[in-house]
Order: structure tokens, then sequence, then C-alpha cells
């Protein structure tokens, strides 16, 4: 071999070299943060390995624990939040005022909460990028619908019948 082919080797071994092992590091688990566990989140936890994510495999829970007093669920919320989860997931109504008090950037998933709205914990259930989206918008008149009659005079001027229109 040649010195400029060795060279040339050499070369692209060390160009590639970091891409190979950037492509070897694992994926990031996500993690899910619950506030109060309870026996209820046995099925939670069921539904998902249903769904093929099996804890310490590919999910990792993280527990915390505030036996319902509102300023011990502020600290399990807070040491959630610490913690980096992907994800914080509630039972009731004063877990999840504790978790919407210690993050406005992590995703909450609230269960057992009677009425979210009333409980000031959400401004209205309505999705926002639907209302975005489909907004209603005023729709024009027009002038058949204005008057019905006049309607029916252009049906009848067109040579339409009444009982197909």
């Amino acid at each position: 071999m040649r010195r400029r082919d060795f060279m040339a080797l050499l070369g692209s071994a060390a160009a590639t070299w970091p891409l190979a092992a950037h492509a070897q590091q694992p994926a990031k688990m996500p993690r899910i943060g619950i506030l109060d566990d309870a026996p209820m989140w046995q099925a939670f936890r069921q539904a998902l390995r249903e769904l093929g994510y099996v804890e310490g495999q590919n999910i990792a829970y993280e527990y915390r624990y505030g036996e319902g007093a509102p300023d011990r669920l502020a600290t399990a919320a807070a040491e959630l939040v610490r913690r980096p989860v992907d994800l914080i997931a509630t039972y009731g109504t004063p877990a999840t005022h504790a978790a919407k008090q210690a993050t406005a950037t992590i995703p909450i998933v609230m269960i057992g909460v009677g009425d979210p709205v009333r409980a000031g914990l959400v401004a209205s259930l309505a999705r926002r990028e639907y209302h975005r989206q489909y907004r209603a918008q005023p729709r024009p008149r027009t002038q058949t619908a204005a008057n019905p009659a006049r309607g029916r005079r252009e049906r009848d001027a067109r040579g339409l019948s009444r009982q197909s229109g």
C-alpha cells in the first residue's frame, strides 16, 4: 500500500470515528414522575407495559410522596422538577395544584380531577390548536339566505321544480 493510500484511509477513519461513536449512544429513556403513588397507578403502569414500555428497559418512573398534605405535595412536586422528568402524573386536585405551581414547562397529566376549569387548573378544556385552525369565521350571507322567497323565484326562473330543490 502506498503512503498516499494509507494517509487517505487513516484520514477517512479519523473523520468517521466520532460519527460511529455518537451513533452508538443509547437513546434517552423517558422519565415519568408520579406524585403521591397510589394503588390506581398500578393500572397505569400495566397499560404502559402492554404498549411495550417496560420499567427499567425503555421507561423510568420517579415516585415522590406527599401523603396528601399540601405542603408535602409542593415539596414532592419541586423534587420531581429538579430530577428533570419528562412528564408529571398526578391524581387528585391537591397534587395537580402542587405540580402546576412547581413547573410551567413540564407537561402534567391529571387523573381524578372533577372539574379542572373550576379548580383553576386550566383556563378551558378547549384545545388551542383546534381553535386557531378552525375558529368560527362569520359566514357571508347569500341573497337566498337573506330572502327565501327570492331564492324560490330564482329556482323557478331557472326551470327547477319545487320538488327537486
